[in-house]
């Protein structure tokens, strides 16, 4: 009888183990649309973000905003899914000493992704949202404690 309930509770821990990997998957596929070429042309410069999937629970991206021959701002980006949170790690070129600085989801559709630090200085919040064939990058929270928020359009490439 004892093996019967050891073998029983095995079993049942093996299926749960399973069905939460599956579980724990299936977020990050929720971003699969983040991936290509996105670009914004304006007066002030070209704005770009290349999103690429590295496995089923990593996308890099790299961002980064040139006018003229000067690239004023290079990010690169992490989308993990770390358990059952997407998890957004940003590493901004000559900021926060060259550290990443992480972002969770708290919402996450097929259409728009939020991810929030509300200890991070500027910005606290950052969203996108999937259009037909654009993606919309927000960023918001409060800048020398006034709200505060810029969204860049960009076209797919």
């Amino acid at each position: 009888m004892f093996q019967k309930i050891t073998l029983i509770a095995l079993l049942i821990a093996f299926v749960s183990c399973q069905k939460k990997e599956a579980v724990e998957k299936d977020k990050i596929k929720l971003a699969d649309w983040l991936i290509g070429n996105w670009e914004n042309t304006s007066a002030e410069g070209i704005l770009s973000e290349n999103w690429q999937k590295l496995n089923d629970s990593t996308f890099s991206a790299s961002s980064y905003f040139i006018k003229g021959k000067d690239t004023l701002h290079f990010e690169t980006i992490i989308l993990a899914q770390l358990g059952e949170t997407l998890t957004y790690k940003a590493t901004v070129k000559g900021q926060n000493d060259d550290k990443p600085v992480f972002f969770p989801s708290t919402s996450e559709t097929d259409k728009q992704l939020v991810f929030e630090n509300p200890k991070h200085d500027y910005p606290q919040k950052i969203t996108y949202t999937k259009g037909a064939n654009t993606l919309t990058a927000e960023i918001s929270g409060n800048l020398n404690g006034k709200p505060s928020s810029e969204k860049f359009v960009m076209t797919k490439k």
